[in-house]
């Protein structure tokens, strides 16, 4: 666009401006993204739900790679009549991402996380935060700080209250995109989790799961410099021994994200991220549908690179951890 604007109007120096504004919002749409937020509840976060992505693939025979890492703590402490619920502790997760573009509409993307689950660092930040705003905390002050305990009694029991560590269970996905022009795009997608993850440790729910996703990317119908991202998707989750009465096997998930380009090189990010109850109980922790909400800004520090900073929470309260603190190094070939 911005060659055609200044061939045509050469002899106007007015051309100029207007055809880098063309060319900044063409490089805006192909770069955005959303942002990477996973539901990291001791339990949630033991299938394969996927994080949002762009609808947009990358030029045939391209590389991208990511990596993403997330602090997450959570403390649920819930019971009535028939179960128990306790989560303590703090969750730290290391995902590598890679995506190949096989041709000008489809794309493999490999995600392999890494866990470590420990009493952690966070429980006096939180509370503090907290008792400055006045907030109630759910009783997690009345306990000993960075204990990891995680504990469930009901149909199914399970426990964990040593640290443990290790190699999470690996996602693979194919994406084609189905729909595109100069400002929006429309794919679907068919994701394979495999059971990598020892589920003892809670590093994997110890069964392979599948699903499909139907994502959209989409430029702000204005003259401001905004893009929308969203994706509705289905999982079917293998049988985890963890919680085998009690396990919700078909799980829905959804999310709606927006990219707000401040300059050429700064973005405020928000959405929202919802995902079905992993089971089935009377325990909100556990048995309600998740929501969550992230707020976060993107910094493209160089020609292909740039980094996330990011913090979500639940909205839904205890569907997932009280606080994650995201950060994303990114490479793009656009």
């Amino acid at each position: 666009m911005a060659m055609i604007i200044g061939s045509v109007c050469a002899p106007s120096l007015r051309a100029w401006p207007l055809a880098l504004l063309f060319a900044g919002v063409s490089t805006m749409t192909q770069a955005s993204e959303p942002l990477y937020a996973k539901n990291l509840s001791p339990v949630a976060g033991l299938f394969g739900l996927p994080s949002q992505r762009s609808a947009d693939i990358g030029p045939a025979g391209s590389w991208a790679f990511a990596a993403h890492g997330s602090i997450a703590s959570h403390y649920v402490a819930e019971a009535n009549a028939r179960e128990l619920l306790n989560f303590d502790g703090e969750t730290a997760r290391l995902a590598l991402e890679v995506r190949y573009a096989l041709g000008h509409d489809w794309d493999l993307q490999l995600e392999v996380p890494w866990l470590d689950h420990s009493g952690g660092h966070l429980d006096s930040l939180i509370d503090n935060w907290h008792d400055f705003w006045g907030m109630s905390d759910g009783g997690r002050s009345d306990v000993p700080r960075d204990l990891l305990d995680y504990r469930y009694q009901g149909a199914d029991q399970f426990s964990l209250q040593d640290d443990s560590s290790g190699l999470g269970d690996a996602t693979l996905s194919l994406s084609y995109r189905f729909y595109g022009d100069s400002s929006s795009s429309a794919s679907v997608a068919l994701g394979y989790k495999f059971a990598s993850g020892d589920e003892d440790e809670f590093l994997g729910s110890g069964a392979e799961d599948a699903f499909i996703a139907l994502r959209f990317s989409g430029d702000q119908q204005s003259d401001l410099p905004l893009r929308w991202h969203g994706q509705v998707g289905y999982l079917r989750a293998g049988q985890s021994d963890l919680v085998a009465q009690t396990q919700e096997r078909d799980l829905w998930f959804a999310g709606l994200s927006l990219d707000w380009r401040l300059a050429q090189a700064w973005s405020l990010l928000a959405q929202v991220d919802a995902n079905a109850a992993p089971m089935d109980s009377d325990i909100d922790g556990v048995g309600d549908d998740a929501i969550m909400l992230t707020f976060g800004a993107r910094w493209r520090f160089a020609e292909r690179w740039s980094v996330d900073f990011s913090v979500i929470e639940d909205v839904q309260v205890e569907t997932a951890p009280d606080v994650t603190f995201q950060a994303s190094l990114r490479y793009a070939p656009h």
